[in-house]
């Protein structure tokens, strides 16, 4: 059976890695124009303690592809596709779990949970907690579903704690979250607001891409600059 490293290896050949700094939002690690936040996040309070992109997901590129893919297609490719992103996951979380922690002031996660499809119905088979709960050692032991989707109507990718339960009352652990992408962030941030009115401690964020469009301004340029091939001894928080 191939090894985390053997199935990362390649991911790696198209993933690029989110690093702080002038013209990098300080909240989610997308490209802006000078500014210390993106529109969006300058326009809410953050939820989350800390945001950790994996790597930027570039609009109809291959980890675009595989995160739509895992959880769209079906058979042996959907299958596939959940082990590899698995394994990025695990070997991210392996090298750089601690430096999320350390910058959403806490020494370690007590729990770690999803974020809820923003669909009832497709929520409730969502391959991610497979990913979670099973698949990558560095978070099965410590996987509970906290959250689900609620009744409740909102619109798509709008902030509102009230589009998720708590399974239960928290009691000050600090909690990971894992998505798949940040696009506006409102998924992630809303279920952290969720934890954080039932009693949850820090929350910070790990998600596998975030998506970025290669035509938008200068991102083509900025994305040019980016290292290649990936470094998995770095992260957005390494060193900070």
């Amino acid at each position: 059976m191939p090894t985390v490293a053997e199935l990362t290896d390649l991911y790696g050949n198209f993933m690029l890695g989110p690093h702080p700094g002038p013209g990098v939002c300080e909240v989610c690690f997308t490209f802006t124009e000078s500014h210390a936040r993106c529109f969006i996040c300058a326009q809410q309070n953050s939820s989350l303690d800390a945001v950790a992109p994996i790597s930027y997901s570039i609009a109809s590129g291959q980890l675009h592809h595989a995160l739509a893919g895992y959880k769209r297609l079906g058979g042996e490719v959907a299958r596939r596709l959940q082990v590899e992103l698995a394994a990025v996951l695990w070997r991210f979380l392996v090298g750089h779990e601690a430096c999320v922690a350390r910058a959403a002031g806490t020494s370690a996660f007590d729990l770690v949970t999803t974020v809820p499809s923003g669909s009832r119905a497709r929520d409730e088979d969502h391959p991610l907690r497979r990913i979670v709960s099973e698949l990558a050692r560095p978070t099965r032991t410590r996987y509970e579903r906290l959250l689900t989707r609620s009744d409740v109507t909102v619109q798509d990718r709008t902030f509102d704690a009230r589009k998720y339960d708590v399974v239960r009352a928290l009691g000050g652990e600090s909690v990971l979250l894992i998505d798949d992408t940040w696009t506006t962030g409102s998924g992630a941030q809303s279920a952290a607001a969720a934890l954080r009115q039932a009693g949850a401690g820090p929350v910070a964020a790990v998600v596998i891409g975030r998506h970025v469009k290669r035509d938008w301004r200068e991102n083509e340029r900025r994305l040019r600059a980016l290292a290649q091939p990936f470094d998995w001894s770095s992260c957005a928080w390494h060193g900070c």
